[in-house]
């Protein structure tokens, strides 16, 4: 760990300083647990970390947490036992839940400062250019880490492959101030994890096939469509009933988006779509195709979702699939906690990509846990409901009220189209909502930065 507390001495770092880490090593990062042990033992104190979003992996931070070196947290997703200790009230402070678009412009605005980036850089070339396409931790794009290395004060990279030349740069050398070598960043087998790496149910293959057949009687699946899944089991199976669709009708979409998966990869490949916006890689798969496809393209944070892009990836989508916790009977949608308020997510790219498409789908089943999913009153709101389409579940699809359009084309292809209180009443009762009466935990924000929720202890 000497070079590494070198490298955080050379970066300036003093106590209650910003340091920002990036997840796409997701449940296999090692990077971020590397560099707080190194600033715990150097004694810093009152840290602020502005990681991309914290996985199950990232519970071996906790101690950290109890000895004052982190204080505050910043980030756009958070599962798994640090979460957890944050709803116990750990933390003095209440985290920020930002979304990944609203994360990138909180940075590249300079609302939210970051002292020091840590970037887990899976290949460093000669001239230090950083890549997520090469090395044994290969992860492909860098997209969350691009913006901090193109924003921050300080920028150290931290590899376990130094080679002569990379496949793809994602991160160019004259963003990088310091390269620090170490055993190991991280378990880039990890990345298909949590949600990315469950087979869809049953259930979820009837939603796969309703939604697939809703997309195309919308009138927007033509040449030049552009499509994103979300990370969701049954989101990912749209893709795949997609696929077919688009075959028989002769539709070459422009491009598929967002955190690419092997599903995205195979229409790619066959032709379906001519080229991929890539921020992250949910599996090896998409990782390959990104060291290998001149057509598949690194995007960053920015690019993707940035509310302050005219041009931003999410503001050209046709159609985006969703998943969801819970939803109320205006389509609000939760996506951030549990229904007992356990912190099991955030928005992520959600609320981003919602607001952007012109037609947001969320898929989802009637019960899960032995809960109704369909809600008087949310447990937290992640994604407000004036921004989503449709909701489809195994038992029908409800358009929202705005969209008569889309509901007139449903039926007319013999769509089970119903409503929401319709589907609530299938899907039977649920206990309360499981919002806490403790002190403020976490704050949740939307894309722009307003504060559109809390999250209180238990």
């Amino acid at each position: 760990m000497a070079a590494l507390r070198d490298a955080i001495e050379r970066a300036g770092v003093k106590d209650g300083a910003t340091l920002s880490f990036h997840h796409h090593l997701r449940n296999g990062d090692d990077a971020m647990r590397q560099v707080l042990t190194t600033c715990s033992d150097m004694g810093l104190r009152g840290l602020h970390i502005a990681p991309s979003s914290l996985f199950p992996v990232h519970g071996a931070l906790i101690p950290f947490v109890e000895n004052g070196t982190v204080t505050r947290i910043t980030t756009s997703y958070m599962t798994g036992p640090l979460a957890d200790a944050v709803r116990a009230g750990l933390l003095p402070h209440p985290v920020t839940l930002q979304s990944h678009g609203g994360r990138a412009h909180a940075i590249a605005s300079g609302r939210l400062q970051i002292d020091a980036a840590f970037i887990a850089a899976p290949a460093v070339d000669a001239a230090n250019n950083l890549s997520g396409a090469a090395g044994p931790a290969a992860c492909g794009p860098l997209g969350y880490a691009m913006v901090d290395a193109a924003h921050a004060k300080h920028v150290v990279a931290l590899t376990d492959h130094r080679c002569e030349t990379l496949p793809r740069i994602c991160i160019p050398s004259t963003q990088v101030d310091q390269v620090v070598e170490v055993d190991h960043i991280g378990d880039a087998t990890q990345i298909a994890s949590g949600t990315t790496g469950r087979a869809p149910s049953e259930q979820g293959k009837v939603i796969a096939d309703l939604t697939a057949q809703l997309i195309a009687c919308s009138g927007l699946l033509r040449d030049g469509f552009s499509f994103q899944t979300g990370a969701g089991a049954t989101s990912l199976a749209v893709a795949r009933a997609l696929a077919p669709e688009m075959a028989a009708r002769g539709v070459v979409g422009d491009f598929a988006a967002g955190g690419i998966t092997g599903a995205l990869v195979d229409m790619f490949h066959e032709g379906l779509f001519r080229k991929l916006w890539d921020v992250q890689a949910f599996d090896l798969a998409a990782v390959r195709s990104y060291a290998q496809d001149t057509n598949h393209h690194a995007m960053s944070a920015d690019l993707y979702a940035s509310p302050a892009r005219a041009d931003s990836i999410a503001k050209r989508l046709d159609v985006m699939i969703l998943g969801a916790a819970e939803l109320d009977r205006d389509f609000n949608i939760n996506v951030t906690c549990a229904s007992d308020g356990r912190i099991i997510g955030g928005s992520g790219g959600h609320a981003d990509t919602a607001g952007g498409a012109k037609l947001p789908i969320v898929t989802t089943t009637l019960r899960a846990g032995g809960h109704a999913k369909l809600v008087e009153n949310l447990t937290c709101l992640t994604t407000p409901g004036n921004t989503i389409g449709a909701v489809v579940t195994e038992a029908g699809i409800a358009v929202h009220p705005t969209r008569p359009d889309l509901e007139r084309a449903a039926r007319a292809a013999g769509l089970p189209v119903t409503t929401l209180d319709d589907l609530r009443q299938q899907a039977g009762e649920t206990s309360g909502p499981g919002r806490g009466t403790g002190r403020i935990v976490a704050i949740c924000e939307a894309p722009d930065g307003r504060v559109i929720d809390q999250i209180r202890a238990a």
